[in-house]
Formats: C-alpha cells, structure tokens, sequence
C-alpha cells in the first residue's frame, strides 16, 4: 500500500464538521474519529464500501479462505476440548465485516463432530449496509445467525471472534506542547480547513510527566477506552463460560505515539483529508489491553504474532492439503498463506490474544509464557 499527500476534500461530513467547529469550537480527535467513522448519514462505516479489492483494505479472511477454516476448527476444539461439548454454543463476532471469515468458519466447523449442531452464530454489526452484506455471505446458514448491536447481547458459553475490530475504536490523543500536556483536537485553520490543535480540558500531566519524562515537544499519547471490552466480557462471563480470539494490528510493549492512519483506495493519506470517505484507525496497544482483561478478573493467552498463531494451528497443513485438492489454485493459495505468514507484514505485525473466563484451561495455538523473550521495543505496526 501506498503513501499519498492528498488535500483536504470537501466532503459531505467535512462541511458538517467545519459547522460544528465554527458555531461549538474545536472536537478531540476520540470525537472527531467517531464521527468519521458512524457519522448517522455520512459516517465511513454506514456508507462505504470498505472491504475486499474494490474497498480500501483487505483482511486476512479476504486473502485467503484458510484463515476463516483455521479459526473455525480452532473454535470447534475450543467447544469440545475446553468448553466440555456443550449442548449450545454461541458462535459471536465483534465486526464481522462481510461474514467472509464466519462463512469459512462455519464450513470447517463440521469437522469436528457434533459442533455444527451446538452453534449458534451471533453477530455484532452496527452498519445496516454490513448488516445486508453479512446476510449474502451467510446465506446457507441462515436459519442459525443473529444479529445486534451490543457486545454483550448473546448468551453464553460463547466464543467470540475479534478480527480487525478494535482498530477502529476511536482513540483519545494527548500532546506534548510549550505548556505541557494538552487534549489533542480537530479545529480550523485561518483558510476554515481542518487542522490538529491542542485543546484546554481535564488532563493527567503529572502522570504523562511521570510516563515519559524527557518527551519532546509534539509528543502523542494514545489511548482507547479498553475498560469497556473487558467489562462486557466480565459480564457475560458472571453468566457462564466465555472464550474470546481478538486479532488486530499493533504493539505488545507500553510505548507512546501518533498512530492514528487513514487508507482510502488501499492508499494512505491524512486522517484530515477525507472525512467519511477514508478508513481511519489505531494500532492496538496489546499492553494496554491484556492489563485492562486480566483487571476484570479474566485469564490470557498470548498475545503471540498471527503467524505464530496459524502456525500453531496448523495453518501449513491446511494449505497443502487445499492445494492438493485443488492444484489449479495451488500458487494462490500459497501466495495467500504467505502473505499471513509475512514476518515484515501481516504476520508480524498483527498480533493474537486470547482471554477467556476464570478456571477454563489454556488454550491451543500458544506457546508457553515462560518461554516468552522480555519484550523489546514496539515495532512499526501499519496495516
């Protein structure tokens, strides 16, 4: 993917915006990411198209069919290995974006016996225009998927999936200015276009001193409301057994910075260029989120890289057998497959945690904490 210098367009959202700026004053960048992104009628998330070649980014399950039929064995020796083969089993996913990786799932699953008839599949979309995708996808499992909108509206047991979920949770910024820590903001220049500012309100400078005390000047914090997915999965939890797969783009150390992107096109640009046309997310901080679950009384697995993850689970395996069976697609797959596997790329740079409820045993596909390296400095983690 590319790197462009786009200017700002006047896009629908855009105007609004510069409305709301002129008549209220500037919004933090948490806020102005919101609107962005779930906007009621120009939001990026309820009009775009986002996924696949003709979108502006492609998933793992988009690449290759192999993921999604990875996690849909994985979650079947969850349901009979962990869970003790329950009689139901919800089958959740946070943003499921077309349902291609609950499709490919789905159709694994019936390897492992019994598991096809305990799941029920639950997923949790906000965007009617996913909404009606996700059906499409879905069609031959129709008469066992819901759909929501809350992270916890579903019963357990329940395994949930998170796939590039969480990177387009808006983020709160803090900078480093002349007079110390500030909000970071969205406002106006002197031409009326959009700009970062820094912003007066609430602020925890002693602790940003403490964290990081010889910042420069233009220094980020970045920070997501984490606390909120660790407490649904406390709740649900309170209600029975609940295992969760997140996989997402990001770090596994406590680091500071700017990651706030956006792709439009598969093409990089200013997260100020194209308000509500433009796909903007964060880096995931692994530490940050593996301290907010283990608060809420959950247990960890990893976070280990997704290709440590799929090696585990026998992603090679599963590969070879597909191209066997199908040797007309054997240097697509294998080029899918590497590309997951990517050390500098996918497979590096994403990261797989699993939480899951107090007492359950640790799960497959991760190594041993014990065996873990002390963790190093926080890489570049660009989707």
């Amino acid at each position: 993917m590319s790197n462009i210098h786009a200017p700002n367009r006047n896009t629908p959202l855009a105007m609004e915006l510069k409305e709301s700026i002129r008549q209220d004053g500037p919004m933090t960048v948490q806020s102005y990411m919101g609107r962005c992104l779930w906007d009621p009628r120009h939001g990026y998330y309820r009009s775009q198209r986002v996924f696949g070649a003709q979108g502006d980014f492609i998933t793992s399950a988009e690449i290759s069919q192999v993921f999604g039929e990875l996690i849909g064995v994985w979650a079947g020796v969850i349901w009979r290995n962990v869970l003790g083969a329950p009689k139901t089993v919800t089958l959740a996913e946070y943003g499921p974006g077309r349902g291609t990786m609950m499709r490919d799932a789905l159709r694994a699953s019936r390897v492992v016996p019994g598991f096809a008839d305990a799941a029920r599949v639950h997923l949790v979309e906000a965007s009617e225009t996913l909404i009606e995708a996700q059906r499409a996808t879905l069609s031959d499992f129709s008469d066992r998927v819901t759909w929501g909108a809350d992270l916890d509206g579903f019963d357990p047991p329940a395994i949930i999936f998170a796939n590039e979920f969480l990177d387009a949770w808006p983020a709160a910024q803090w900078v480093k200015t002349d007079e110390g820590w500030r909000i970071r903001g969205v406002g106006l220049d002197i031409t009326g276009e959009l700009q970062f500012t820094d912003l007066d309100g609430d602020c925890p400078r002693d602790a940003f001193e403490a964290l990081l005390p010889d910042a420069q000047l233009g220094a980020v914090i970045e920070a997501q409301r984490l606390d909120q997915l660790a407490s649904t999965l406390k709740r649900l939890s309170e209600r029975g057994p609940v295992v969760l797969l997140l996989i997402d783009y990001g770090y596994t150390a406590a680091a500071a910075g700017d990651t706030l992107q956006a792709v439009r096109n598969h093409v990089y640009e200013s997260p100020l260029a194209s308000p509500g046309e433009a796909d903007l997310t964060v880096h995931v901080n692994f530490y940050d989120l593996a301290s907010a679950l283990h608060r809420a009384g959950l247990d960890l697995d990893g976070p280990v890289t997704q290709a440590e993850f799929l090696g585990a689970v026998g992603i090679i395996e599963r590969a070879s057998r597909l191209m066997s069976a199908n040797p007309q697609r054997a240097a697509e797959i294998e080029a899918g497959v590497a590309r997951l596997l990517a050390p500098n790329g996918m497979g590096g740079r994403f990261k797989v945690l699993a939480a899951r409820s107090r007492g359950l045993p640790s799960l497959p596909g991760f190594r041993d904490p014990a065996a873990d390296e002390p963790p190093g400095q926080a890489r570049d983690a660009g989707r």
